[in-house]
């Protein structure tokens, strides 16, 4: 078994952060992805290396300029200041404390002139172009996350799991109604009058906590913003976040963005490893604490699905339609519009704890705090490049190549004298043989789908997902059938209990559906699986395994008997030391479960070889 699993740099994963604007493209590496190349045959010699860290950065989420620590984005057209070395001299400290200053007059400012009055609440319910309404709807209450999270637990199917999670995130909007109406169509708002019905997600006391016990850097974990007089700035020092300095950022008027809190927060990372599979895309998270009547970030648009959660105070939210149809379901975020050119809203509001606000991508928005209240939300996204057209940008390519290596018409040679009719020059000439030439064009094109490898192409898409995906989070049960609770251990000078207990009758399931997918990389079979990622975006690299043939069908079987459980020997593998050898090497990389039926069984044999053992050693003991 070989380890290709190389490190990745401490600056490789900032950039990896940061949008295109402020880097190059990101290179792809040509050939198989590297991973764990495995053969089962030889099971005997194991070589093993020290698991990665775990943590993630992951988040595609909203509200200010573009989500950096999702998929790299280009769009931002910002001015980002030249970054100073990270010493502390007088030559570094004189800017900042000018900067503090300067803040602190214009936070005086804003406090001495603040006048701007509270929205008038709506006299019917907020519609959009056509008469269509935004559906505010109320709940009077419902139960709290912690619960729901522990009722989860409960339910099997990892799929069914992530649907009643975000059926409580948009209650009482059904499902299908959600996707009918208004996915990716039009903005959602749903007012609850229950403040307490996001509480467990994410606090002001949790994100100081997370300042004073992790080390958050500005820029790369957090940062601190401003928008006054029509111009956003971003006043990230160097160096880490510690609390006296983001403190002093806040009460001086700037909004504090997080920029990925799964990585320090368990319940913002469960809940978004839970959702992932609703989408089969990335879901990331970034949080902002704005204080009283300041506003953090400039009208903009995204390029992901925005579900703004108001978990304290309140926020006064704009939403306008996309200004034209280019506009519309965008690839990239925006840059930063003026107020002149976004006209006016479609829908004006207050957020208040407890409330949502959905929009699509494309759909500008800005939000500002009011004078009396300051405001945190969580903003939880996906969908970003999830298009047709970002399958079609794997797929076309791949079928163009295989059709020019597989047909002859493809390689045949262009008409000598087509430079005479064809090409900008001549789009308007009356001759007919551009007509022939069109023809052929339409029809080597409407060949091309004979060669589309389109399941090939899907499945370079699930990679791309699994890489970009959180681990998954373990419930306690599943802890105690995984590889995590065996019982393997130092002890009495030895190590004990290291070989794991897999017969034909033990009882197998996978942990979660989403956590693997066969892909086929030339003439190898890969196995990629995401419960060896790590909660930093991209962080580790793809983690994969190189599969043999013979144990292909046994892993497909894994995946269509989800979620019961089934006997190693039901394995379609061949020989039982082949189907054993299989489930051993996914128990080892926590990708399946052993039943509690066969976990008890080879505890209490355990047991009984620890009090055989122990009754030997016993002095006087009878033989």
């Amino acid at each position: 078994m070989a380890l290709l699993s190389p490190r990745v740099s401490a600056r490789a994963a900032y950039l990896s952060s940061l949008p295109l604007g402020e880097r190059d493209q990101p290179k792809r590496y040509p050939g198989p992805p590297r991973g764990l190349s495995l053969s089962l045959k030889r099971r005997g010699v194991k070589k093993r290396q020290p698991k990665g860290s775990a943590a993630r950065n992951g988040s595609v989420a909203s509200d200010g300029e573009q989500p950096r620590d999702a998929l790299p984005l280009s769009g931002t057209k910002e001015k980002r200041k030249p970054k100073r070395n990270n010493i502390s001299t007088c030559k570094y400290l004189a800017p900042l404390q000018s900067r503090q200053k300067a803040l602190r007059r214009k936070a005086e400012r804003r406090r001495a002139d603040q006048k701007a009055p509270e929205p008038p609440a709506p006299t019917g319910p907020p519609h959009g172009e056509g008469g269509q309404s935004f559906y505010p709807r109320e709940l009077s209450s419902s139960c709290s996350l912690l619960t729901l999270l522990q009722d989860l637990e409960k339910v099997q199917d990892s799929r069914a799991r992530a649907a009643k999670l975000f059926q409580w995130l948009l209650a009482p909007v059904s499902l299908q109604e959600f996707f009918d109406q208004y996915w990716e169509k039009s903005p959602l708002l749903i007012h609850r009058h229950n403040p307490n019905y996001y509480q467990d997600l994410f606090s002001t006391a949790e994100f100081d906590n997370i300042l004073r016990n992790h080390n958050v850097q500005f820029g790369v974990n957090l940062d601190v913003t401003s928008y006054e007089d029509g111009k956003r700035e971003t006043h990230n020092p160097v160096g880490r976040a510690v609390p006296a300095v983001v403190w002093d950022f806040y009460r001086n008027g700037c909004s504090l963005r997080m920029l990925n809190p799964q990585a320090f927060s368990a319940t913002v990372w469960h809940v978004l490893s839970i959702l992932q599979e609703q989408f089969s895309s990335m879901v990331g998270a970034n949080t902002y604490l704005t204080p009283a009547g300041a506003q953090g970030f400039a009208p903009h648009y995204d390029d992901i699905e925005a579900f703004v959660i108001q978990l304290e105070g309140k926020k006064h939210w704009r939403v306008y339609s996309p200004r034209q149809q280019a506009e519309m379901l965008p690839r990239f975020s925006s840059s930063n519009f003026s107020q002149m050119e976004i006209g006016e809203p479609i829908l004006e509001i207050v957020l208040e704890a407890g409330d949502l606000l959905y929009f699509p991508r494309g759909f500008i928005h800005q939000g500002d705090c009011l004078p009396e209240a300051h405001s945190l939300h969580i903003t939880v996204s996906s969908y970003q490049r999830n298009s047709w057209g970002d399958l079609l940008e794997k797929l076309l390519p791949a079928a163009l190549q295989m059709a020019i290596e597989e047909d002859i018409e493809y390689r045949q040679g262009l008409p000598v004298d087509y430079l005479e009719y064809m090409g900008v020059i001549n789009t308007d000439a009356d001759d007919p043989r551009r007509t022939v030439f069109l023809q052929k064009i339409r029809t080597l094109l409407t060949k091309l789908m004979d060669y589309a490898p389109v399941d090939a192409a899907v499945d370079q898409k699930a990679k791309s997902f699994l890489h970009d995906c959180l681990p998954p989070v373990l419930t306690e049960t599943e802890k105690a059938l995984s590889v995590f609770r065996h019982p393997a251990r130092w002890e009495n000078g030895n190590v004990q209990n290291v070989d794991v207990q897999l017969e034909k009758t033990t009882q197998i399931r996978l942990l979660r559906y989403g956590i693997v997918r066969l892909c086929n990389e030339g003439d190898a079979t890969l196995l990629y699986y995401t419960t060896e990622n790590s909660r930093v975006y991209h962080k580790e690299e793809p983690k994969c395994c190189e599969i043999e043939s013979e144990y292909i069908d046994g892993i497909e079987f894994l995946l269509s008997s989800y979620p019961n459980y089934i006997c190693v020997d039901a394995l379609p593998c061949g020989s039982l030391n082949d189907k054993i050898a299989l489930a051993t090497f996914l128990f080892e990389k926590g990708i399946i479960l052993m039943s509690k039926v066969a976990r008890t069984v080879s505890s209490c044999i355990l047991r009984v070889m620890i009090l055989l053992q122990a009754s030997l050693r016993t002095p006087g003991s009878s033989s």
